[in-house]
């Protein structure tokens, strides 16, 4: 079984809180995890704001330790036979399920305990990581970690939103 882990749990301080980029951005992020063919299930990890979501939902008390706490908190969470988590973010509204897909598909080939999807050659999510790696996230979070890296530069990039689109454009 492979789940998704979607990371929520930040304090929006960049975006503002009224209402947090999560609430705006999750959304698309689930729909995207949800069209992916690879994917068994998924939660999403909430610490600083609560967020009105269908999906399952795991509260984070050490949210403010930094992303890989929180992604502790949501791996710790998935049911035993979870043999891997593909992590995506909650801010990256253009998370594309293809990219889901090949990453997921070239673990199921290649094997290895952290396979991530890269555009132009930078590595971004999603991020798979097999069930041997989780205990070894550090609070930085599992960009801390190697990974192979698997081509999709023929997809939009999931995005990073750290500011309101107004703001982006002053």
């Amino acid at each position: 079984m492979i789940h998704a882990v979607v990371l929520a749990a930040g304090a929006s301080s960049r975006y503002g809180a009224t209402p947090p980029k999560q609430a705006e951005l999750l959304p698309s992020v689930l729909a995207a995890l949800r069209a992916a063919r690879t994917l068994d299930g998924l939660l999403v990890v909430l610490g600083a704001h609560g967020v009105e979501t269908d999906a399952f939902v795991v509260r984070c008390p050490e949210w403010e330790r930094g992303p890989g706490a929180s992604l502790r908190c949501g791996l710790a969470a998935l049911a035993d036979e979870t043999e891997a988590a593909v992590v995506a973010l909650a801010d990256g509204p253009d998370l594309d399920p293809r990219a889901i897909d090949r990453v997921v598909e070239s673990w199921r080939r290649e094997g290895g305990d952290a396979v991530a999807a890269s555009y132009g050659g930078v590595r971004l999510h999603p991020v798979l990581l097999a069930r041997p790696l989780w205990p070894l996230v550090p609070d930085a979070g599992a960009r801390a970690l190697p990974a192979r890296l698997v081509a999709c530069d023929d997809l939009t990039p999931p995005g990073d939103v750290d500011v309101r689109p107004a703001e982006r454009r002053r």
